[in-house]
């Protein structure tokens, strides 16, 4: 990499041991091309992005550049059902059968909603062969779940949903809200908001996605994900490779307009930390409401702790959302919640210091729930507060 990249935007100077950061790992080749924001008790302090949109980089990071989010979507598709129960449409407690009759199949006549937001539900993936192009088929990928027998006791563990979840999640709104999920959060959620974030991307705003770029093979090896992976038995390995998500396919235009609610939303920094700096005021932001504060308190607590069956290491699970626990995530505040997205991209909000962060890039790292990039990222933040 020849000569330092320029970091563009704006940034209070309170903050600028962020920007200082930020700069350091383009300065260390770490990115290729990114952006990261903070809203503060509502108010933009920092908005930042720099580098480039494509691996050649030809391509300039611009300040409307968008990103595949993998499962930084899920915390938005999460956010569409609480607001549902927030407006007394859907009971998180009652059978998800209820407004999905053919879900109660193989035995899941019981399962409430609640147990699909934690990860408890026990239909962390499909044991029939799924392509990459079944992605792309909501009503075959909604049938294909209702049929499926759960893979272990709903509600004895929690197992991370990697794809799943965004389809039992989104049918549940579907059947609720009567319009897709990619619909109801851009007419309930982003556009009262003013966000630039997308389940489901209209072909018109291809020439401003960037490129994602594929996670090295060593920083693969050194996620405590890799050896799970590397057993044809393990949960793990039945949920990630059935099929196997490549960055190349997140290029297509069948990709990109498809609605998978737990992995394909496309945004930038600061529309996550817009979205975030709203839930972090209680859910409100320049005189919008977008959910009222008891049934963001609900979404937010803690509903699953412990080893995560599929990840194979703790999580803390609320209902859709990460939260803080004993690993401690989104900075040193435990009501913290939040989600992050394989590669690196985070969203979160912090109700105790009134702050909501993103965070989207496309050179992707070792991250499930964050990297060394995000993590100095977020240490900086709370250095600067």
């Amino acid at each position: 990499m020849s000569g330092q990249t320029t970091i563009h935007g704006e940034c209070d100077a309170r903050f600028a041991r962020l920007r200082e950061v930020f700069q350091k790992s383009f300065d260390e080749d770490r990115e290729t091309g990114a952006s990261v924001a903070v809203v503060l008790d509502g108010r933009p302090v920092v908005d930042l992005w720099g580098g480039h949109a494509d691996a050649a980089r030809s391509r300039a990071w611009e300040r409307d550049t968008i990103v595949n989010l993998y499962s930084t979507t899920k915390g938005m598709t999460a956010l569409c059902a609480h607001l549902l129960a927030d407006r007394g449409l859907l009971d998180l407690d009652a059978p998800v059968a209820r407004c999905w009759p053919e879900f109660a199949q193989a035995g899941k006549h019981e399962i409430p909603v609640r147990q699909l937001l934690c990860h408890q539900a026990g239909l962390p993936g499909l044991r029939r062969k799924v392509e990459v192009e079944d992605l792309y088929a909501w009503e075959r990928m909604t049938g294909w779940l209702a049929a499926e027998e759960p893979w272990w006791k709903p509600g004895s563990l929690h197992g991370y949903h990697a794809l799943t979840f965004g389809w039992l999640a989104g049918e549940v709104v579907r059947r609720i809200a009567g319009t897709s999920l990619g619909t109801f959060f851009r007419d309930a959620i982003a556009r009262p908001l003013g966000l630039d974030l997308h389940i489901g991307l209209g072909a018109e705003h291809d020439a401003r996605v960037a490129e994602l770029i594929r996670i090295p093979l060593a920083a693969q090896r050194a996620s405590p994900l890799f050896a799970s992976l590397a057993s044809q038995d393990s949960l793990a390995a039945k949920v990630f490779s059935n099929p196997t998500i490549h960055p190349k396919q997140t290029r297509t235009r069948a990709w990109r307009a498809a609605e998978i609610p737990a992995a394909n939303g496309h945004g930038n920094a600061r529309s996550i930390a817009r979205l975030y700096g709203a839930l972090a005021r209680g859910g409100e932001l320049d005189g919008v409401r977008v959910i009222r504060e008891a049934a963001l308190a609900e979404a937010a607590r803690e509903h699953a702790a412990g080893p995560d069956a599929v990840l194979a290491f703790p999580m803390h699970w609320g209902g859709g959302f990460i939260v803080n626990g004993a690993r401690v995530i989104y900075g040193p505040n435990a009501r913290s919640f939040g989600h992050s997205g394989y590669g690196g991209s985070f969203g979160f909000a912090d109700p105790d210091a009134r702050l909501g962060m993103g965070y989207a890039m496309n050179r992707m790292g070792n991250a499930v729930a964050g990297d060394l990039r995000t993590l100095d990222l977020i240490r900086a933040v709370y250095a600067s507060l």
